[in-house]
């Protein structure tokens, strides 16, 4: 194991957007169940310390794989596109305008059934993104229209919070 390795290699995984998301879970269990500190204790405090990086570092890549939305803005940054998400918030005036949309129905939801109903919605065209990703993603030439996307989903994730919440509110 080498810990410059990017994600997808220290998993022994191919760098794709689609994942079997049963052969992460098992890698990264054997992965951690080598590295865990323990293991280390009677080799003294520096190799238990390494451990301890190696397991740090293993959980960060497999949080960063098993998330769609993270794993499509990790494959955009390795092949040298990055989203930017903190200093690029240009979108397109027809995503807005959905994005607004969806805000005045969520506001305007009396009921958790219309709050559903909204969420399906949502939800749908998360799913589209998401295969828009794997689709863009299966080569680097993609990576550049695939950022758009990413952002995008970035939007969706919160939005789907925020749907998470009225309903809680509703449901009081």
């Amino acid at each position: 194991m080498n810990l410059q390795s990017d994600d997808f290699e220290l998993m022994g995984l191919p760098r794709q957007f689609v994942l079997d998301r049963a052969l992460l879970d098992t890698r990264w269990k054997a992965l951690q169940k080598k590295a865990h500190p323990d293991r280390f204790a009677a080799e003294g405090g520096v190799a238990q310390r390494v451990a301890m990086q190696w397991s740090v570092r293993i959980n960060e890549a497999y949080q960063r794989l098993k998330n769609p939305l993270k794993r499509a803005a990790y494959l955009c940054e390795l092949y040298g596109v990055p989203v930017r998400a903190e200093d690029n918030t240009a979108m397109p005036a027809a995503f807005l305008m959905q994005q607004m949309e969806w805000r005045e129905a969520l506001e305007e939801a009396a009921s958790v059934v219309d709050v559903d109903a909204l969420e399906r919605e949502v939800m749908s065209e998360r799913r589209d993104m998401l295969q828009q990703c794997e689709e863009l993603l299966a080569s680097a030439q993609g990576a550049q229209a695939a950022v758009q996307v990413v952002r995008a989903l970035m939007f969706v994730e919160r939005f789907v919070q925020d749907i998470d919440q009225r309903r809680e509110q509703l449901g009081q």
